[in-house]
C-alpha cells in the first residue's frame, strides 16, 4: 500500500527488529496509521536510538542480538525494556512487545520487565494502530499530569520561600512592638488610665498571637527542612500526663475547664523527646480549649499499643466533621464549622503534632462522631524510635 511521508510533529516510533523484512513491514503500517519510525537491530543499538531521540513508544523484538548487554539473545528485548523504565529519561515510554513468541512464561516475562503491551506475529494493522494510539493519549495523559504536579511543585515552593522571607522580616519589627506596648502599659512613658491600660493589654495580646503564628511558621519550616535530632529519654506515661495538666491548670481554671488523667497499669515506660512531645500535647489540649464556645471536660489517657504505647487527648467539645479527619493535619487547613467560636488559629498546630509524631516512628489521627459529640485526637508510638537523627518527608521520616 502506497503511503506518504508523515508530518515533522507525528508521533516517533523505535522499531527494534533484527529481521529487516519485520521492520519494513512494520515501518509501512506505521506510516500509513500517521506516524514516523526509526529502527533498530540490536538491544544496544535500540537503547542508543531510544536515550537519543527519546521516542513517544517502542515496539521491540524480544529475540534479538543481545551485543554487550549481559544477557541470553533471546531476552534481549525485555532487558532492553528494563534499561528504558530504569531510566528517568525514558520511564515514562511506553513499550510494546511484538514476537512470534507465545509461551504464558514470555507473557509474564514482558509485564516483569515493564512492558505495556504485548502483540504475537503475524499481527493484525488495525490492532496495532489501535494499541499504538491508546498507549499514546496514556503518555500524553500522563506527561500533561506530570507537568502539573512539576509546576504545582514549583509554585509551592515559591510561596513557602515568600512565607519564609516574610516571617524573618516580620519578626523583629513585631517584637519591638511589643517591647514598647509593654513599657507604655508599665507606666514608663507618663501614666495611663484604666482603660487605656485595658485597650493596651488588649493589643499586647493580639501581637503575642501573631508572635505566636510566626513561630509556628518558622518552628515548622525548620522539621520540614533541617534533620532533627531527638533528645530521647525515658518517660513514665503517667507522670508525663500529670505534669500537662499541672502545667495547664491555670489555664483550665480561666477556662472553666476540666482535666483528668487516666494511665493503664500496662502503659510502658519509653523513650522520646519529652521536649518535643510535651509540645505535641499541649497543642492537642489547646486545640480542645480554643475550639470549643463553653467550658469542656478532657481526659488524657496512655495505655500500652502492641509493643509501643498510644496516647489520646479526648473532649466533649464541638466534634469535627469526618470530611476533615485528614485535612487538619495538614499545613494551614482548619475546620470551617459556623458553630465554633472564631479564634486564632495558623492551622499549623496538627501540622507540627505529625511532624513530630512521624520524626518518632508513630502516627496521629483523630475520631469524632460528628458535631457536638466530642472529638478524641490518638497517636501511637514506638518503644523507642529506630532513628534520633531523622528528616521528616511528605512520606514520613527517614533516616538523616
Amino acid at each position: 500500500m502506497e503511503s506518504s511521508t508523515p508530518p515533522a510533529d507525528a508521533p516517533l516510533i523505535l522499531v527494534a527488529d533484527d529481521v529487516a523484512a519485520n521492520v519494513e513491514l512494520l515501518f509501512d503500517q506505521l506510516h500509513v496509521l500517521g506516524f514516523r519510525a526509526i529502527a533498530a537491530t540490536d538491544g544496544p543499538s535500540a537503547l542508543e536510538a531510544c536515550f537519543r531521540h527519546r521516542p513517544d513508544l517502542c515496539i521491540l523484538d524480544v529475540s534479538m542480538p543481545a551485543g554487550d548487554l549481559g544477557v541470553d539473545d533471546r531476552s534481549t528485548g525485555f532487558e532492553v525494556c528494563r534499561r528504558i523504565k530504569r531510566d528517568p529519561r525514558t520511564k515514562r515510554i511506553p513499550v510494546i512487545f511484538v514476537t512470534a513468541l507465545n509461551d504464558t512464561t514470555d507473557r509474564v516475562k514482558a509485564i516483569e520487565a515493564g512492558g505495556d503491551d504485548f502483540l504475537t506475529k503475524p499481527h493484525n494493522r488495525l490492532v496495532l494502530g489501535a494499541r499504538v494510539r491508546s498507549l499514546l493519549k496514556l503518555k500524553a495523559a500522563t506527561d500533561s499530569l506530570e507537568d502539573t504536579l512539576r509546576k504545582l511543585r514549583e509554585v509551592e515552593k515559591m510561596r513557602d520561600d515568600l512565607m519564609k522571607m516574610i516571617v524573618h522580616d516580620l519578626k523583629t519589627p513585631l517584637t519591638s512592638v511589643l517591647a514598647t506596648i509593654e513599657m507604655m502599659a508599665d507606666g514608663d512613658f507618663g501614666s495611663i488610665n484604666d482603660d487605656q491600660r485595658r485597650m493596651l493589654l488588649d493589643a499586647e495580646g493580639k501581637a503575642e498571637d501573631l508572635l505566636a503564628l510566626i513561630g509556628d511558621l518558622l518552628e515548622v519550616s525548620r522539621i520540614e527542612e533541617a534533620t532533627m535530632t531527638l533528645d530521647v529519654q525515658p518517660i513514665a506515661p503517667a507522670a508525663l500526663l500529670n505534669e500537662i495538666v499541672h502545667e495547664w491548670g491555670i489555664r483550665f481554671q480561666q477556662e472553666g475547664a476540666h482535666a483528668v488523667v487516666d494511665v493503664t497499669d500496662d502503659a510502658p515506660v519509653f523513650e522520646a523527646d519529652k521536649g518535643l512531645l510535651k509540645r505535641v500535647l499541649g497543642n492537642l489540649v489547646q486545640n480542645s480549649l480554643t475550639h470549643s464556645a463553653s467550658a469542656i471536660s478532657l481526659q488524657l489517657s496512655a495505655r500500652r499499643n502492641d509493643d509501643g504505647i498510644l496516647f489520646t487527648v479526648a473532649d466533649n467539645g464541638p466534634g469535627i466533621p469526618p470530611e476533615y479527619h485528614e485535612v487538619i493535619f495538614r499545613k494551614f487547613e482548619r475546620v470551617k464549622n459556623p458553630n465554633m467560636p472564631r479564634t486564632r488559629s495558623s492551622g499549623l498546630g496538627l501540622a507540627f503534632c505529625k511532624l513530630v509524631v512521624e520524626a518518632h516512628g508513630g502516627r496521629i489521627w483523630v475520631q469524632s462522631a460528628g458535631e457536638g459529640k466530642g472529638s478524641a485526637f490518638h497517636f501511637s508510638l514506638p518503644r523507642a524510635p529506630a532513628h534520633k537523627v531523622v528528616r521528616v518527608t511528605a512520606g514520613g521520616a527517614v533516616p538523616a
